[in-house]
């Protein structure tokens, strides 16, 4: 089957991630319009021809002073829904950080399953297929949506930057918690692929409860190394800190942390100046223009747009992606 060109708009100030994208896939971004009216109401429409094209739409979900991520959402639901009524083909919607993804089972009593609601919604408008990077547990999100769900990673990123600076025999990966040991595993296996060598592996015992955390146990040898803390996002730093003064108190040489979402919430200045990480690198899924000068001294990343524009061509071209994504 021959398919028209690609369609791919940026919504938000998302224009400057999606350009690279559009720069790697030697396309240029599709023509749209967003008003906002005085009564707080808005609209978006594509200003091109979208019947019967193939159209990624890109959106970067994160909270500041001009919009939250729920005023995001909805200005992304409204849109898929005009592209839908222009007749598009078929619609991808390209979340680099998916929101509401951590709540997606209940852990107290009537608790939401978001995950699942956010699903819903992006059904409802007519999404055709979602792609996100590093959700939190992708399963969960394979399971609440009933339309195809691309999950990007990382790791191959992570893993390319690790072994620039170091050699494989001194690191030591780390997980957070007992629920990122798949994910710290898979870039072992990565790392041990790519070297010839396999590092050792340790997580550390982790309980939260109303927004405390406990536990401070490490299971796994760090001694002399540099311990690397791998985790899919970092909001206020609270775990990623707690994590590398285990690592540091267990005799670790150095202590690095890589995740991919810089969320940064309130609070994070402070709580990541702690002496006993050395940096923290994360991947431009969410925009960090507003970094205080505080974490840009400490905060490094990766620019992760040729792997969506990856994705996308070979969506394009119903091309396989499990079969590349580890080679990027």
């Amino acid at each position: 089957m021959t398919r028209s060109a690609i369609a791919l708009f940026a919504l938000g100030n998302t224009r400057a991630f999606a350009e690279r994208i559009a720069d790697a896939l030697s396309e240029p971004l599709a023509r749209h319009e967003e008003r906002s009216f005085e009564d707080g109401e808005h609209k978006a429409r594509p200003l091109e021809s979208v019947r019967g094209r193939d159209v990624y739409v890109v959106q970067q979900f994160h909270a500041d002073a001009p919009q939250s991520v729920d005023d995001r959402f909805i200005r992304l639901l409204f849109f898929v829904g005009a592209l839908r009524d222009a007749e598009a083909a078929r619609i991808t919607v390209v979340m680099p950080y998916l929101p509401y993804s951590r709540k997606d089972r209940r852990t107290k009593a009537r608790d939401p399953v978001t995950t699942r609601y956010v699903a819903q919604l992006l059904e409802s408008l007519g999404v055709d297929r979602v792609v996100a990077m590093d959700v939190h547990n992708p399963a969960a999100v394979e399971n609440a949506l009933r339309v195809p769900f691309v999950h990007l990673e990382a790791r191959a990123l992570f893993a390319g930057d690790m072994l620039k600076d170091a050699a494989a025999d001194t690191l030591a990966i780390v997980s957070p918690d007992a629920g990122g040991y798949k994910r710290a595993e898979y870039l072992r296996e990565l790392i041990a692929s790519r070297s010839g060598v396999t590092p050792p592996i340790a997580f550390l015992e982790k309980k939260r409860s109303e927004g405390t955390l406990s536990g401070d146990a490490i299971v796994g040898d760090v001694q002399g190394r540099t311990a690397v803390i791998v985790d899919d996002l970092v909001s206020t730093g609270s775990t990623l800190m707690r994590a590398a003064r285990t690592c540091a108190a267990a005799g670790a040489s150095t202590v690095r942390a890589f995740a991919t979402h810089g969320l940064f919430a309130a609070g994070a200045d402070d709580i990541l100046t702690g002496n006993e990480l050395q940096d923290l690198t994360i991947v431009n899924t969410v925009p960090a223009d507003e970094l205080s000068p505080a974490l840009r001294k400490r905060v490094r990343m990766l620019d992760c747009s040729e792997v969506f524009a990856g994705a996308i061509q070979r969506l394009h071209e119903d091309a396989s992606i499990s079969d590349w994504i580890d080679g990027v």
